[in-house]
């Protein structure tokens, strides 16, 4: 078995980054590419989506703000190939606050995901044992919140995760609510989303792998083992609650959560 030498991949994935950059700058059509860009497992997709990150910060003037998480139902799972949740960046110049109008032709194919978002209470940095719950969400802000994401027209009949991580998860913004604390069970909220105010789609707390603090424990014990661990003032996406919607015409979004409030998101074309 040939060694691959850490030069050598440094600049593999530094290539793999700068191929993402372009990609997305040209508008390509998202293909799977980790297999011929030697991304061999999780490991090494999210190395290149860190270098694709800070190009992208870079880029845009900006830092990480928080994180977005994906996959978060053993039905996508399955379909990706993978056993875990997937994570994305989000960059601090790509939140919006609710009632923000989004351009869909500065997009390549926009979808909105709806979902509840947290905003973090306290820095969670490596430890040799893992986070609990009740730790990560002591104290936690949460708000109903919209994910923007880009699949680039993606054939999702060959999707894989190792491809899907080092693109960033398509993370491409997101859409904010109100911050509140909130002694409920986040598991039984129901969200609604309506569009020019025809109903769409209903989706529970639950649908994200049972309860929204479930995907976030995993994203932080996963993150406190990273060069970025999450951080006090962190936001993160717990995952989709309803089905994605990818608009082809205008429209004014209304997203209601049981006991959280409301956001709003208008696309235009």
């Amino acid at each position: 078995m040939r060694v691959v030498s850490p030069e050598l991949e440094k600049m593999r994935i530094e290539a793999t980054a700068l191929m993402l950059m372009e990609a997305h700058a040209l508008g390509e059509q998202f293909v799977t590419f980790a297999k011929e860009r030697g991304i061999k497992d999780v490991a090494a997709a999210y190395r290149v989506q860190e270098a694709y990150a800070r190009r992208l910060m870079a880029a845009g003037n900006t830092q990480p703000a928080g994180f977005k998480i994906g996959l978060t139902t053993k039905k996508m799972q399955e379909m990706c190939g993978i056993e875990t949740p997937v994570a994305g960046y989000v960059a601090a110049n790509r939140i919006h606050a609710s009632g923000v109008a989004i351009d869909a032709r500065r997009h390549h194919h926009l979808g909105l995901e709806f979902e509840i978002a947290v905003k973090m209470a306290r820095d969670f940095p490596f430890r040799p044992y893992a986070y609990t719950q009740q730790e990560v969400s002591d104290g936690a802000l949460v708000a109903p919140g919209v994910e923007l994401v880009d699949d680039r027209h993606a054939d999702y009949s060959g999707l894989e995760a190792l491809s899907l991580i080092a693109d960033n998860s398509w993370n491409a913004g997101i859409v904010l609510g109100a911050w509140q604390e909130f002694t409920g069970d986040l598991a039984a909220v129901e969200g609604v989303v309506t569009c020019n105010g025809a109903e769409i789609g209903r989706g529970f707390g639950r649908d994200a792998l049972g309860h929204p603090f479930v995907p976030l424990t995993w994203l932080t014990n996963f993150r406190a083992g990273t060069d970025r661990p999450l951080k006090k003032g962190d936001v993160v996406m717990t995952g989709s609650l309803i089905r994605t919607q990818f608009p082809t015409e205008s429209c004014r979004y209304h997203y209601e959560v049981s006991g959280l409030g409301a956001v709003d998101v208008e696309v235009r074309f």
